[in-house]
């Protein structure tokens, strides 16, 4: 049962919006329950009419299975507070507005099914009714322009062309005696899961009485095509990111023929059209590479893609482009004068403009932009944070913008943005009285000139209580990627201030191959995968003592998660200067990981070619070449699961710890991937690390033996 007076805070939260609670009375550092236990608030989709915000909202718990994940709903004015508009135990996701307004469209698997189908709840009142019966299952509902019929996704088993023959397969195969997998082309595996042979199809479903959901694609020669299938998702799964036409008459999405040159090309994706009731698809725009999020003005002249051309880069940045509808043909560029990474984007309601959020030095601002193409011009620069997701309701008088906004210290929230003011207004306030009685501060930001000639930006935390006399420990957090950054935001995997609660200062730096500066700053880490990177964190250590007197640069220690985690091993490999080091699926040989992930040849183009070529790059930069020099205190951690940076790798780390008798503790969680997601594992892991810096940065006892059972007291900070 869920902690009753969690529940009862937790309602004083959504019904009082900023009122803070009595017991307020003293900000308090942040633990891993009050973290975990934030209410995660969704990306706001907003009614075709502009009255209404839906969102998710789920209230995580610790217990097994008692997490409740709901819809709920907001009018955009602000003049009412948000209510609930679902409660099942299974949650919901994918929903989606139907042109009128009126009706929500969203997948859940509820009393009864057997895998998740499409639910139609009316705002007028009553219960949401089932609107599919696909034993394949039902994910991400389109609705037709006319609101007469709903297009989802499927995955679908080889030759099976409707429900009957999709059952007979699933059956065929729960009767099967024996338990294997057999493959004939690579990948067979991503993220967390080992692949099957079913692929993504296309579905719709009238919504007459007793009307029967039809596969629309899965007879056409391109979805029999050998390598079809869709674009990867981060969720492990796959989509074909299908809309309708304006006039509902075509169906548009993205998919390849080239699933199986992944081994040794990159795979290249087409944007696609094909008539609603059956035909065989042909290509909007002849270009192939990567497609993403597909937006029609609401005017229907033109659609508007995210698309890279995945040259032999090791990065490319996705541009805006706009195709003429419905002549379609090539592509005309609208971002070319922009040299930074479109978040997320949305058009307003005349057709005429485009608000884009775009990440930059840890922070997202809002840009305007002409869908006639030009220079982005900057609309919003929060001070802290930023917007990690935009709307503007199709049918609205006005641009009226939906946004969520968040920062490290304040827990994402859906918001009302006012682009002539440059201001937003909080249309829920969820979790606004809980982080206020939190002891944390925004990260402070600063840059410095690499040895390389780079302008290299960080920022660092300060732990609560926070006195700027004394000298605080530092740890040293780097991010995954690379091809990402660090981000003022909130989150679970590596939070900065739960890593700084304990009396840490944490240092975060945004080296070459970072995203948010330009497509050349994130090439320029080809052919140093390792090295380059690692020397600019070590330069950002010491230009940080340089400019604040409050860390003591002697008295540190280092740590990340993938990419991260193979800078964790690099700087065992390369220097001692650090007291410990955390390492969380990193890799320790380029060769190792270049055989046993999910995909390996983006590796290649890293490395200089093939591990069978003459690039140096493939011994050079692994760590474990250097293992005679290991000698720092190592925590290592994976998840059994982790099929992108596979446990392999630790393990290796581990017998090469063992070997150079260096002091080191292993641990293995069997449900995790490449994520430490349950909650009691995160809570245990965070223990694990605490526990660990404690040990090396303040002279705690070491951690021995089976896992902690209570969170690590921190020492106390010397001045």
């Amino acid at each position: 049962m869920r902690n009753v007076t969690n529940l009862l805070i937790s309602a004083a939260m959504v019904a009082g919006f900023n009122t803070a609670p009595a017991f307020a009375q003293t900000k308090q550092a942040l633990s891993h329950e009050t973290l975990w236990m934030m209410k995660r608030v969704g990306t706001p989709l907003t009614s075709p009419d502009g009255k209404w915000v839906v969102y998710a909202l789920t209230e995580p718990s610790y217990a097994k299975d008692e997490s409740v994940n709901d819809l709920w709903i907001v009018p955009t004015d602000g003049s009412a507070a948000p209510r609930r508009l679902t409660s099942s135990k299974s949650g919901e996701s994918d929903p989606a507005w139907a042109p009128d307004s009126r009706r929500i469209a969203f997948s859940a698997k509820r009393e009864g099914d057997e895998v998740a189908q499409l639910y139609i709840l009316d705002l007028a009142g009553g219960e949401a009714r089932r609107a599919t019966e696909v034993p394949t299952g039902a994910a991400r509902p389109q609705w037709r322009p006319d609101g007469k019929a709903i297009m989802f996704e499927s995955l679908v088993y080889p030759g099976a062309i409707d429900a009957a023959t999709n059952k007979k397969a699933a059956d065929e195969r729960k009767a099967r005696k024996f338990s294997m997998r057999v493959y004939e082309h690579f990948p067979i595996r991503y993220w967390n899961d080992w692949l099957d042979d079913r692929r993504p199809s296309l579905w719709v479903q009238p919504l007459a009485e007793g009307a029967v959901a039809r596969d629309v694609i899965s007879t056409t020669a391109l979805a029999r095509a050998e390598g079809f299938g869709g674009s990867p998702q981060n969720d492990g799964g796959t989509s074909l990111s299908p809309l309708w036409s304006p006039d509902g008459r075509e169906i548009l999405f993205i998919a390849t023929t080239q699933r199986w040159n992944a081994a040794h090309a990159r795979v290249n994706f087409g944007l696609y059209r094909m008539p609603a009731d059956g035909g065989e698809p042909t290509l909007v725009t002849p270009d192939l590479g990567e497609y993403g999020d597909p937006k029609f003005t609401p005017d229907g002249k033109s659609l508007i893609v995210k698309f890279n051309s995945q040259g032999d880069e090791v990065y490319d940045l996705a541009r805006l482009h706009r195709i003429a509808w419905p002549a379609g043909g090539a592509a005309t560029l609208l971002t070319g004068m922009f040299d930074r990474e479109v978040g997320s984007y949305t058009v307003t309601p005349d057709s005429r403009t485009l608000y884009l959020t775009v990440p930059d030095a840890g922070m997202e601002n809002l840009y305007r932009l002409p869908v006639a193409g030009g220079k982005p011009e900057l609309v919003v620069a929060p001070k802290v944070g930023g917007y990690t997701a935009i709307d503007i309701p199709s049918d609205a008088k006005s641009d009226m913008l939906i946004a969520s906004y968040g920062s490290a210290v304040n827990p994402a929230e859906i918001v009302r943005i006012d682009p002539r003011s440059g201001r937003h207004t909080n249309l829920t306030s969820v979790n606004t009285a809980l982080a206020a009685t939190i002891d944390w501060s925004s990260p402070r930001h600063f840059w410095f000139t690499s040895d390389k000639g780079r302008r290299i930006h960080n920022m660092i935390v300060t732990p609560p209580a926070f006195d700027p006399a004394k000298k605080y420990p530092l740890m040293v957090l780097m991010h995954g990627g690379p091809a990402s950054s660090n981000a003022d935001q909130i989150g679970l995997r590596w939070n900065y201030h739960l890593l700084a609660s304990a009396g840490y200062v944490v240092l975060m730096t945004d080296y070459t191959g970072s995203t948010g500066y330009g497509e050349a700053f994130s090439r320029a880490i080809k052919l140093d995968p390792l090295r380059g990177p690692a020397e600019e964190i070590n330069q950002a250590v010491d230009e940080a003592g340089k400019q604040f007197g409050f860390i003591d640069t002697a008295n540190a220690c280092i740590g990340g998660a993938s990419y991260g985690g193979h800078l964790a091993n690099w700087m065992e490999a390369t220097t001692t200067r650090y007291k410990c080091i955390v390492s969380h699926a990193g890799e320790v040989d380029l060769l190792t990981q270049w055989g046993t992930s999910d995909f390996n040849y983006g590796r290649e183009v890293a490395s200089g070619g093939p591990p069978w070529g003459d690039s140096k790059v493939w011994r050079d930069q692994s760590p474990i070449t250097y293992a005679k020099d290991w000698k720092t205190p190592m925590l290592l951690t994976a998840g059994e699961r982790d099929y992108r940076v596979p446990m392999s790798n630790t393990l290796e780390t581990w017998s090469t710890l063992q070997r150079m008798q260096v002091p080191s503790r292993l641990l293995i969680f069997p449900d995790a991937w490449h994520w430490i997601t349950k909650p009691e594992d995160s809570r245990q892991f965070y223990r694990e690390v605490q526990g660990w810096l404690a040990h090396y940065l303040k002279g705690a006892p070491a951690v021995k033996g089976g896992p902690l059972a209570t969170p690590e007291k921190a020492a106390p900070v010397t001045e």
